[in-house]
C-alpha cells in the first residue's frame, strides 16, 4: 500500500520518491551535516571514502572542501593505509571501512585508536557522517542516483544542513 505522493523541494543532489520517508531521511542527513565537531578535511575524507566504496558517481564528482583538500590528497583515499595521510585521517577511514564493510570486525585496536585520535563527540559525528553518506546505497545499486556533473562541482550545505550543488570547480 502506498500513501499520497508528497512533493519535495527540487534538489537534484538527493533521490526522492515523494514519500514521508524521504523527508525523514532528508531531516536525518541535514542534522548530520549541521554537526561541526570534526574538521572539514576529515569530514571530506570520510565522505569521499563512502562515495568510492559505494561507487556513487554523483558524490565522487562533488567536493565540500576544495580549498582544504586538494585532489592529490583525495587520491590517497583509495590506498590510505600505505599513504602519508596523518594517522588521525587513517583512523577515520578505518572506522568508515569498518562501519560500511565489516561492523562486526571492528576490534579493540580500532576502538582504542579512535579514542586516541577523536573525542567521543567527534566519533559520534564521524559515525553519523558514514551513515549519512551511505543513504544512497539503494539508489546506486539500482543506478538511479542522480547523474554526476561534468568535472568536479562544489557541494555546500545551508544553515539548516540541506545540500546544494554549485558551479563546477576550475
Amino acid at each position: 500500500m502506498t500513501g499520497p505522493r508528497i512533493p519535495l523541494p527540487d534538489d537534484p543532489s538527493v533521490p526522492k520518491y515523494g514519500t514521508p520517508i524521504d523527508y525523514a531521511v532528508a531531516d536525518f542527513a541535514a542534522t548530520a551535516m549541521r554537526a561541526e565537531r570534526l574538521d572539514p578535511v576529515v569530514t571530506e575524507l570520510v565522505r569521499l571514502r563512502c562515495a568510492r566504496i559505494h561507487d556513487c558517481r554523483l558524490c565522487r564528482s562533488l567536493r565540500t572542501a576544495p580549498d582544504r583538500l586538494d585532489e592529490e590528497t583525495a587520491a590517497k583515499i583509495d590506498h590510505y593505509e600505505a599513504s602519508d595521510l596523518p594517522e588521525r585521517a587513517k583512523v577515520a577511514l578505518r572506522l568508515t571501512d569498518a562501519v560500511i564493510l565489516d561492523p562486526a570486525g571492528a576490534g579493540p585496536e580500532l576502538r582504542t585508536a579512535a579514542h586516541a585520535h577523536f573525542t567521543p563527540a567527534e566519533i559520534g559525528e564521524l559515525l553519523l557522517d558514514v551513515v549519512k553518506w551511505s543513504q544512497q546505497k539503494a539508489s546506486v545499486a539500482l543506478r538511479i542516483e542522480p547523474p554526476p556533473h561534468e568535472g568536479l562541482s562544489r557541494l555546500r550545505f545551508d544553515a539548516s544542513g540541506h545540500p546544494s550543488i554549485g558551479a563546477p570547480l576550475g
